[in-house]
């Protein structure tokens, strides 16, 4: 039952009809209402009524063809009201008719009536759009319409649904025609060279990212397309696109270059991300995962960094005065610390050695064993404050930033070399070898913030620089004679790294981390489930930063 109008349905008593045209006068019986006398037929007086009958029962075939007819000819000719009139909700009709025109732009439609299957007749719609000041479009799809019987009048009418606009539309929807988002781009690198997502498939997700922040501060135009809205207007679905818009140019950080060098170093690798870093400036040169179209664990994944978070926790030492590179520095196989048991990788220990042998070696125990001459929250300010890790960056894509929780006891001394509650994932460690490198947190970015206008986070105070130049030494010393050696061999310039392997619960073998700078490029990569850092994330990044020649 619809409102403003009560509709017969099939199966509903048939009143006697007389007369050639099978609408004429009616019998009778009783003075108003419905009655029976014996065998009869019962019959519907209209109310207020006592010598006029109210035809019942579904419509003939003739009536569902004549008020469909009837209604498309009003429909075409944009007589609104008229065509409202002849279905069973004439306010809704009214309305849905009036959007048409004005929000869906049909400037033109015709209609060619099909023909109907009981009351259900189907008509093909063909509009001309009108959108873009003047442009027009044309659009041609199939919907259907049901003719039923009014019983308050007797009369056939449209029974009125949403979907005889469109087939699609339901219930507090509506159609219209606009502009289909943000105007698409075209991304360029910091050298010209156009990235698009067929050629640079890894780069997909983040092109599509780009568009919708950027597309606006182009001078690109965006496409027009027909859709169905919600009540808040809201996108439920697109239903023609008549336009595909004008691109306008986004010149991004990347360098195309190093992007190649990027997948080809983790192809092969099953499951793998690597970042590049201008570690001077933070802009961000290569970012790939594999596969291309998983998930961006380069820039959104959040995971336990494990040993490369220990040149944050050096710095923290070292300013501290609680480590420094050539002074002995305690490294036992096992260190206890809030009733947990710490030891190295296979054992090892270091006996009479300087904190310098114990961070090239990457042992866990010279860190731990520091643990309870901190508070709690030592670790959470120096990432905060020096390194940046955790602040809101504003990238210019989507990202996760870091986090360094606030822990005690056992998770606070896990913290200290990159397990408990410590998360990050090669953007955030790629930023870090660049804190190191420059001395200074350079906030990593994809897009210029001249483009926007928005701020880029900064650390509270950089680090002193007695305490860079040291953690670079270290740096150094890892990848010329420690963990990172292997991986780094061969290479020149300036440059520094660090291993990590990270344990993960249920999982057989650690993910492996590698963190490092060579001159102005700084570049971490995480392979997980795959074992020890350098031997297999090191490759991973050797060979991005070979590809800066």
């Amino acid at each position: 039952m619809r409102d403003g109008r009560k509709v017969a349905v099939i199966g509903a008593v048939f009143a006697a009809m007389v007369g050639a045209a099978g609408f004429g006068a009616y019998t009778l019986i009783g003075d108003g209402g419905t009655s029976s006398d014996g065998g009869g037929q019962d019959v519907t007086v209209a109310e207020g009524s006592a010598d006029a009958a109210v035809e019942t029962g579904p419509p003939s075939a003739e009536e569902v063809r004549a008020t469909a007819e009837r209604f498309l000819a009003a429909w075409q000719a944009g007589k609104v009201e008229e065509a409202a009139a002849l279905t069973d909700d004439e306010a809704a009709a009214a309305e849905a008719l009036t959007g048409y025109r004005k929000d869906a732009r049909v400037a033109r439609a015709s209609f060619e009536q099909g023909t109907a299957t009981g009351a259900d007749v189907p008509f093909t719609v063909t509009a001309q759009v009108a959108y873009d000041k003047g442009r027009r479009a044309g659009w041609t799809y199939e919907s259907e319409l049901t003719v039923v019987r009014d019983t308050e009048t007797g009369e056939a009418v449209v029974d009125w649904e949403p979907s005889v606009l469109h087939p699609a539309l339901e219930d507090g929807q509506t159609l219209e025609t606009a502009e289909a988002g943000a105007p698409p781009i075209k991304a360029l690198d910091r050298n010209g060279t156009e990235l698009t997502a067929e050629e640079y498939p890894e780069l997909a997700g983040i092109l599509a990212d780009l568009r919708k922040r950027y597309g606006d501060k182009t001078d690109g135009r965006p496409g027009v397309e027909a859709r169905i809205v919600d009540a808040e207007g809201k996108e439920v679905k697109k239903l023609k696109e008549f336009s595909k818009g004008t691109p306008g140019e986004l010149r991004t950080t990347l360098d195309a270059k190093v992007q190649k060098a990027a997948v080809r170093a983790i192809s092969g690798k099953g499951r793998a991300s690597v970042v590049a870093l201008k570690a001077g400036t933070g802009e961000i040169l290569a970012v790939a995962n594999t596969p291309a179209d998983g998930f961006n664990t380069a820039l959104k994944g959040s995971l336990a960094p494990g040993s490369t978070m220990k040149i944050v926790t050096a710095s923290m030492l070292i300013e501290k005065g609680l480590a420094s590179s050539s002074e002995q520095h305690p490294c036992p196989k096992y260190f206890t610390h809030g009733g947990w048991r710490f030891q190295n990788l296979d054992k090892f220990e270091i006996k009479g050695g300087t904190f310098a042998q114990s961070f090239a070696a990457s042992c866990n125990t010279a860190f731990i064993s520091q643990a309870g001459k901190l508070k709690d929250d030592d670790l959470t300010r120096q990432a905060r404050d020096v390194f940046g890790i955790g602040l809101n960056w504003q990238v210019g894509t989507a990202t996760f930033d870091g986090s360094v929780p606030v822990q005690s006891d056992a998770q606070m001394a896990a913290s200290l070399i990159g397990q408990g509650g410590v998360r990050a994932n090669p953007l955030v460690m790629a930023s870090v070898s660049a804190t190191v490198k420059s001395g200074v947190f350079k906030q990593p970015y994809i897009v210029s913030p001249e483009v926007d206008g928005r701020t880029l986070a900064r650390a509270p105070r950089a680090l002193p620089a007695s305490v860079a130049q040291e953690l670079r030494s270290l740096m150094r010393l890892t990848a010329t004679s420690g963990s990172a050696a292997e991986a780094m061999a061969g290479t020149s310039g300036d440059f520094g790294a660090k291993t990590g392997s990270a344990e993960v619960d249920g999982q057989k073998k650690p993910n492996a981390w590698f963190t490092a700078y060579r001159n102005d490029m700084a570049v971490a990569a995480v392979v997980p489930a795959s074992g020890h850092g350098g031997k297999n994330a090191g490759p991973v990044v050797r060979a991005v930063l070979n590809s800066a020649g």
